[in-house]
């Protein structure tokens, strides 16, 4: 979980366009972020395994 300072400093607007910085919106986290959903490594894998996510679904074989 994201201190809530480093989450309010990353929604303003940047001075350059390049130091925007992107969070995880479920919890924050700015490593391991994938843009294609808006979360982090760790919160995509636990929605995909509830199939929260449509059309994602964890592989098992």
């Amino acid at each position: 979980m994201a201190r809530k300072a480093l989450i309010a400093k990353a929604k303003k607007k940047p001075k350059y366009s390049t130091r925007v910085i992107r969070r995880c919106w479920r919890c924050g986290r700015n490593h391991g972020y994938m843009r294609d959903f808006g979360l982090c490594r760790i919160c995509f894998r636990e929605l995909a395994s509830n199939t929260d996510i449509p059309g994602i679904t964890k592989s098992s074989w």
